[in-house]
């Protein structure tokens, strides 16, 4: 029998234990549901990523999309079955109101559900995550043509969606995209252009396709200030739903990454292939909110993506570790150390202390990972439902501070471990036959889907943590502080960590503060990687103590694993932080002025 992808013990210890998410059923958009309701949604989606994801990974892997000579994609079939019944569950329209045909299911107890169908096949679990983004942002956004137009079908899974943001010459440097759109005198607009790297950008699967472009109407303010977003259906829609003539949005190619091979991953021009029905040049496209805010509307689709990217690492990560642990606890090879006799029987694995390490290390990123993701899940929840408006206010700040850690952190983390549960299978761990080489791969987009390890770097330096004079980095000191104070209380290991991670809190905190300083922003930025990745691990080791407090006194194997991986963080992985900050604090410029004819 395979190893699971996911631990659902896990995930219960986390939903109820530490989250409390069976408290959000008081609140009124909660109010029909229960823990069963949950367990339902959570039962259903691991019977389905188990039976119908797992299954046909690799096959997809290794059967990736391909252009047939008319220019249509082909996707092995075993995709479209397993989307077709993860739509006909609901599960894409589980986080939307119940009149536009959702459930009204709590954000944290969605992501809870996706990360199944992420660890168990990260390039098909892409299009119905891409697609409910793409809802989501149009609910927010868009006017009620467009909310009954395009919402109703994606959420039944018949349309998929897209974002488009990068183009060959313009990856992250959204303000130099050259995509253009003119209005055409009917309230539509033609767009031209080209975008690259749209993952789900043409297929079979369904009947149609809604890209979000972002584009340049003429005569707009320079740089990202005259960005606007626009709806661009492969097919247009006719008013009474049907699906109209297609529209000028051609696949020029795909590309071909080193893992999620299952998902399409594409080329795309927008007005240069051929005209639209009525003769205008161009691909017709519908704005979407007002002109020249394209890009503050993307970044609401952007940032459940950044949230949603951590959650894919992640999975994957937890995937390869449950894998490896499997392997280590069955495959015997070696003797214990200090055993005199040559013939003794070889042992597991698991019994030599270095594999032990490996496997807490995998075990502290991907679980600690996991409870991040959650609980800056359920953050949003908060953000959304809490009575009290000051709780909201709170909770959104924390939320802006963490997303860029909570994306980031398990990209890399999490991707280390994908790399440890290599080395614990060994020669194995490297072949095709093996599961884990395609985790590593996959799992390797991760650092740079959504925005690199550097531009999350920029962000929680250059923005989070300086906006509003520092309000969200106060948030999260009081709410790591309020921790501290119960561990210190609850004495033994926790009480010792406790006292450690409030020496980092005030590391953080002493070190934002000389960085800033200097009044140079190239100065202050220079290391803002490092800054990002000592910030997460102080973060994580924060996580781990909530779970260490949540465990208590209870007994059972599964409280010994936590405790073991807390004690591991922040006896290996906590210190880190110290050289890191001593780094930053220094203001270091070897980065900052290196001469580039040196390389």
């Amino acid at each position: 029998m395979p190893a699971p992808v996911l631990s659902r013990r896990d995930l219960d210890f986390l939903l109820y234990d530490w989250l409390d998410i069976e408290s959000l059923t008081t609140r009124s958009r909660f109010a029909e549901h229960s823990r069963e309701t949950f367990d339902a949604v959570l039962d259903l989606s691991a019977d389905i990523a188990t039976k119908h994801f797992a299954t046909h990974n690799k096959k997809a892997d290794a059967q990736e999309p391909r252009m047939d000579e008319d220019g249509r994609v082909e996707i092995i079939p075993e995709v479209k079955a397993a989307l077709d019944l993860f739509s006909k569950a609901g599960l894409i329209a589980g986080g939307f109101d119940e009149a536009q045909g959702g459930m009204q299911l709590p954000i944290t107890v969605l992501r809870a559900s996706m990360a199944w169908f992420q660890a168990a096949n990260a390039g098909t679990s892409a299009y119905p995550f891409l697609t409910a983004a793409n809802a989501s942002l149009l609910v927010a956004h868009g006017d009620d043509e467009q909310i009954a137009t395009f919402v109703p079908p994606m959420l039944e899974g018949r349309f998929f969606g897209t974002m488009c943001l990068s183009e060959p010459q313009a990856g992250s440097s959204l303000a130099d995209i050259t995509t253009k759109a003119v209005p055409a005198g009917d309230g539509t607009y033609r767009l031209t252009g080209t975008k690259m790297w749209i993952s789900g950008g043409d297929h079979e699967l369904t009947e149609n396709i809604v890209h979000l472009v972002l584009a340049k109407i003429a005569g707009g303010p320079a740089g990202v200030k005259g960005i606007s977003l626009f709806i661009v259906p492969k097919f247009l829609v006719e008013p009474d739903g049907t699906l109209g003539d297609r529209n000028d949005v051609a696949l020029v190619g795909l590309n071909h990454k080193m893992g999620n091979r299952g998902t399409t991953n594409t080329l795309l021009n927008f007005g240069e292939g051929v005209h639209t029905p009525g003769g205008e040049a161009g691909a017709v496209g519908y704005l979407l909110g007002e002109p020249h805010k394209g890009l503050s509307y993307m970044f609401h689709m952007m940032n459940e993506a950044r949230i949603g990217v951590g959650f894919l690492a992640t999975s994957l990560g937890y995937a390869g570790y449950l894998q490896s642990l499997d392997y280590a606890r069955t495959r015997t090879q070696g003797r214990p150390l200090g055993a005199k006799d040559p013939a003794s029987p070889q042992v597991p694995l698991v019994e030599h202390p270095d594999v032990r390490r490996m496997l807490l290390a995998q075990k502290s990123y991907v679980e600690g990972a996991l409870a991040l993701g959650l609980y800056c899940s359920k953050l949003v929840d908060e953000q959304r439902t809490a009575p009290d408006e000051q709780v909201r206010t709170r909770a959104g700040l924390l939320l802006d501070l963490l997303t860029p850690i909570a994306k980031s952190w398990p990209s890399q983390w999490c991707l280390e471990a994908n790399s440890l549960a290599i080395q614990v299978l060994g020669g194995y761990g490297y072949t095709r036959e093996f599961d884990v080489e395609q985790y590593y791969r996959d799992n390797r987009l991760n650092p740079i889907h959504e925005g690199t390890h550097g531009i999350q770097g920029m962000d929680l330096l250059g923005r989070k943590v300086i906006m509003q004079g520092g309000a969200a980095l106060a948030v999260l000191g009081e709410t790591v502080g309020e921790t501290v104070t119960r561990a210190l209380d609850a004495g033994g290991d926790a009480a010792e960590y406790a006292q450690q991670l409030q020496r980092a809190v005030v590391r953080v905190g002493e070190t934002t503060t000389t960085l800033w300083a200097t009044g140079d922003p190239a100065v202050a930025l220079a290391n803002s990687t490092v800054y990002l990745e000592a910030v997460g691990h102080v973060v994580v080791a924060w996580i781990w103590l909530e779970q260490l407090l949540a465990v208590g006194e209870r007994d059972g194997a599964f409280y010994d694993g936590k405790r073991a991986a807390a004690r591991y963080f922040f006896r290996f992985e906590l210190p880190k932080t110290g050289p890191q900050f001593d780094l930053l604090a220094s203001l270091d410029r070897t980065t900052l002025d290196v001469d580039p004819s040196v390389f």
